[in-house]
């Protein structure tokens, strides 16, 4: 009777955990499809507009080749960008990021050419201007408490007076071409502003995926009164994210300094655009609803690449700021959607 009645309660036993098994792999397959195409599907889209454009582009001109200069390009947008990612993901909004940039990158050229200092000199000078503007940024909005938006305008426009003062209003070059190695020597076929960018980001990636500090970054971006009744120095965190966007915007400054052996202060106003473009479409990217560095890192690349072909493809100059204020507001609007959906 024993034997009678144990076996076919194990055998009932059995009969359902091999069909929860049967019946969960297609739900799994299901869940993880939509994980990576909600994560990676950004990605996707990128390598589709590679491929289209290489059949589309003229034939002198090869999608490697191509690909290659997209990633060579001289552009300072992937530090601008990861700036702003420190500002916005504790929740700040900063407008003087691209002015601050302007001020460090014609404070080099201009200390060097017009008042005979020597580059190391004038790039630590730099560095220190722009981490004094994000001093001001953060002092007005984080201890004082006015409002993010009206203190960076103002600050990025005094930041942007201050570059036109110190540069005589002029755009100042002529600095020793050997400095453009700085930016321009190349390591497996691509500048170091490119690597320069790549090391930012993954170290930034790592700080916030598997640090307590990222995870207060997290915490203060997401509810910042939850942050403080928790015990993280929210006050710390947003001083911190303001200074530590302004010394990378002095950092590419120079850097871009260096590799164009000058500089014009009215062209940084042109990279506002274009990065508040590429931040928001990086929410969609890896961690979508998130501002995430190694998605801003795609997001800006995908960007060059969109323009960049365009513009191979006879494209008039206009299409860059089309191309850049579509993508601005797509992106604004899904990260949105994404973001409400994480709260939710």
């Amino acid at each position: 009777m024993t034997t009678t009645s144990t076996s076919p309660s194990k055998t009932k036993a059995r009969v359902p955990q091999s069909g929860s098994r049967a019946g969960g792999a297609p739900g799994l397959l299901r869940r993880s499809g939509r994980l990576v195409l909600q994560r990676y599907g950004l990605v996707l889209i990128w390598l589709l507009m590679i491929g289209l454009f290489t059949v589309l582009l003229p034939g002198d001109v090869s999608g490697p080749d191509a690909l290659r200069a997209v990633f060579g390009s001289q552009t300072p947008l992937v530090f601008l960008s990861l700036a702003l990612v420190c500002t916005m993901a504790v929740g700040e909004f900063d407008l003087s990021f691209a002015s601050i940039f302007g001020l460090a990158a014609t404070a080099v050229p201009s200390l060097v050419v017009l008042y005979g200092w020597s580059f190391p000199a004038a790039a630590v000078a730099a560095i220190v201007l722009a981490g004094l503007i994000g001093a001001i940024n953060a002092l007005l909005v984080v201890v004082v408490g006015i409002n993010s938006v009206i203190v960076t305008l103002g600050v990025g426009s005094v930041a942007g007076g201050a570059a036109y003062w110190i540069s005589r209003e002029t755009s100042v070059s002529g600095m020793d071409s050997a400095l453009s190695a700085i930016a321009l020597h190349r390591f497996i076929g691509l500048p170091m502003i490119f690597w320069y960018g790549a090391i930012l980001v993954a170290a930034f990636a790592y700080m916030m995926g598997a640090t307590p500090l990222g995870r207060h970054i997290l915490f203060v971006g997401s509810n910042r009164e939850v942050a403080r009744l928790a015990g993280i120095p929210v006050t710390k965190v947003r001083f911190g994210a303001y200074m530590t966007s302004a010394l990378i915007c002095g950092l590419g400054g120079v850097v871009i300094a260096a590799g164009l052996g000058g500089f014009d202060p009215a062209t940084a106003e042109t990279n506002l655009m274009p990065t508040f473009a590429s931040v928001f479409l990086g929410t969609v990217a890896v961690v979508p609803g998130r501002f995430n560095p190694v998605g801003m890192f795609i997001a800006v690349y995908f960007l060059l690449t969109g323009v960049f072909g365009l513009q191979l493809l006879g494209l008039a100059g206009w299409v860059t700021n089309v191309f850049y204020g579509i993508a601005l507001v797509l992106a604004v609007t899904v990260s949105f959607l994404l973001q409400r959906r994480v709260r939710g």
